[in-house]
């Protein structure tokens, strides 16, 4: 019965990873309404908030974007850090919330 469920869980998982990909690879073959790269959206969503001490940087890592709360770093995927489709912008835009919820606490 447990195992059912932890290969029903896993088999949903691999499913929405597919469509936001999919998702993702899309959105990528479309420039953003402003012309921002990845790096650009996340570093003025972090000024609007005040948050000056957070560097937003790249890594070589494909889709490995992250917020590492040590060292108050922003990390973006050369994909995300220079892309200035909709894509790079969306997910620049996530990461800034996982700075937020560690700024604010939030569980």
């Amino acid at each position: 019965m447990y195992l059912s469920i932890l290969l029903i869980a896993k088999a949903f998982g691999m499913y929405i990873q597919s469509k936001l990909k999919e998702k993702l690879g899309f959105y990528a073959r479309f420039p953003n309404a402003f012309g921002l790269s990845g790096k650009e959206v996340a570093e003025r969503m972090l000024a609007e908030h005040g948050l000056t001490d957070i560097r937003v940087m790249s890594l070589p890592d494909r889709l490995r974007d992250h917020y590492n709360p040590q060292d108050k770093t922003l990390n973006l995927s050369p994909e995300v850090y220079g892309g200035r489709s909709i894509s790079a912008a969306a997910v620049a835009a996530h990461e800034c919330g996982h700075v937020l919820q560690d700024v604010n606490d939030y569980p």
